[in-house]
């Protein structure tokens, strides 16, 4: 079978390898779509995503969907849960098996992802899809499931004001989850414009472009009391979180999803310490799927404004120098096509 191997930075390559034989507890699924996730750009850019590094060769993706090849579901187009605990360690015991010290991860740490033709995952990983659901929209409850995660953690309840940094995929998916809880205004920041207009459509009531004045703009507009709950979702070097507490009103919570490309996140410790600010960092999600998957099944969630390019496995390297370059929205890799 075919697979879109790293092998180093800026270094992808279209190699044949074995096709997989799943064990008992295992289906083996032929991959259909594969999102590309900002970490995916960090390792093919810089070699690792903070202290995660890659050293060896490996297959990076874990937003995808998949054909079900064997057993129960045969047949059946399905998501993948990219994340494997151990369900035996004190973390998963607690309920919090994001925190696993045994977790295996698709595309991270020596596990191969589905950037590859077939793949044998186990069968309490894969959740099967309506019929009403494309493949591109199963791959997408992964990055869905990280931004309700992430709602969870800032307790957004109705009439608050909310703001999100960054409108990249789960930036727009945190605005409609907020839309959603009820918040009465939501401000959308991004350095992009048509990132913008779809946070827009995604529920934005106000859309800031991310010039380095968007606390002052957002104060203002809130007549300087500040947002309830602010999610960084840019990953940058700091910035967007710098704004996100000093847009914040006193006692807010400012809730922190984005991965930066240095192994550091900056804000200003007298802005934080003056308003009391409770800072939570994210750490991928909870048993999200079956929710996700209820979520965009009765409407409440529209993922179709996330799905701006496609292309076919043998156009790999203008798919990540797309997703590189954060052109449109969600990015994905097809291997049907």
């Amino acid at each position: 079978m075919k697979s879109i191997q790293y092998f180093g930075i800026n270094d992808l390559r279209l190699v044949e390898k074995d096709k997989p034989t799943p064990k008992e507890n295992e289906y083996l699924l032929r991959i259909i779509s594969v999102g590309i996730c900002g970490s995916d750009v960090h390792y093919l850019k810089d070699g690792g995503t903070g202290d995660a590094q890659l050293d060896q060769p490996m297959i990076l993706g874990h937003e995808f969907s998949a054909i079900v090849e064997t057993g129960s579901l045969q047949g059946q187009l399905a998501a993948v849960d990219p994340a494997l605990s151990c369900g035996t360690c004190e973390y998963c015991l607690e309920g919090k098996p994001n925190f696993c010290i045994n977790m295996r991860f698709a595309g991270a740490e020596g596990v191969d992802g589905a950037l590859q033709e077939f793949l044998a995952w186990p069968k309490d990983a894969v959740f099967p899809l309506p019929e009403s659901f494309s493949p591109q929209e199963g791959a997408l409850l992964e990055p869905l499931g990280v931004a309700i995660h992430a709602l969870r953690l800032g307790h957004v309840f109705p009439g608050m004001d909310i703001g999100v940094f960054g409108a990249g995929p789960i930036g727009l998916l945190t605005i409609q989850l907020a839309k959603l809880a009820g918040a009465a205004r939501i401000f959308a920041t991004d350095k992009l414009s048509h990132r913008l207009e779809i946070a827009r459509k995604c529920g934005a009531t106000d859309i800031l472009l991310a010039d380095g004045k968007e606390a002052e703009k957002i104060l203002s507009a809130t007549n300087d009391r500040g947002l309830d709950v602010a999610f960084e979702a840019a990953g940058d070097d700091g910035t967007a979180v710098e704004s996100a507490a000093l847009s914040s009103k006193r006692g807010a919570t400012v809730v922190i999803i984005g991965i930066p490309s240095i192994d550091e996140t900056r804000f200003s410790a007298s802005a934080a310490r003056r308003r009391g600010l409770t800072i939570k960092i994210s750490r991928r999600m909870i048993n999200t799927y079956p929710k996700a998957i209820r979520m965009v099944s009765s409407n409440m969630i529209d993922l179709s404004p996330l799905i701006t390019h496609q292309f076919p496995m043998k156009e790999y390297k203008k798919a990540f120098s797309v997703a590189a370059n954060r052109i449109g929205g969600k990015v994905f890799i097809n291997f049907t096509s």
